[in-house]
């Protein structure tokens, strides 16, 4: 069966380790915007053992906390879906309150376009995630 996260990086990796790794997904519409993605094909968090199941989730929560620093969003949304790609993975997500979707899903219809100069400045900051992530998971022991 193929898989897209197995086939695929998912965007660029600014880390990783034996269990998952941190992608910036290539979506400039939305700056900010992080995956944690399990290295091995499990479809479920409950296939992970308990103790990569907590490791899993301890990644997740650095990368909500590095994202709210460089980003300083409204609010940040996780969401693990894979109704689409059946394979453990994280979506991180800063939201800002004049974002084109705000404050429904990114997956739902856009309800607005954001003015040009706060989708810079969101850009901008964006910019500074690669290096504050891998710094900042490369300090854990995780």
């Amino acid at each position: 069966m193929s898989c897209l996260l197995c086939e695929n990086a998912g965007g660029l990796v600014v880390w990783s380790n034996d269990l998952c790794r941190v992608v910036l997904p290539d979506e400039p519409d939305f700056p900010g915007f992080a995956r944690v993605i399990a290295q091995d094909h499990v479809q479920e968090l409950t296939d992970l053992s308990d103790v990569n199941r907590e490791r899993l989730m301890a990644v997740v929560w650095q990368v909500e906390r590095v994202v709210r620093d460089v980003m300083q969003p409204d609010k940040v949304n996780l969401a693990s879906l894979g109704n689409v790609v059946a394979h453990v993975h994280w979506h991180v997500v800063a939201r800002f309150a004049n974002d084109s979707h705000f404050p429904d899903s990114i997956w739902s219809p856009a309800k607005r376009e954001p003015a040009a100069l706060e989708l810079q400045l969101w850009q901008e900051r964006a910019k500074r995630l690669p290096e504050a992530l891998s710094l900042h998971l490369e300090s854990l022991a995780l």
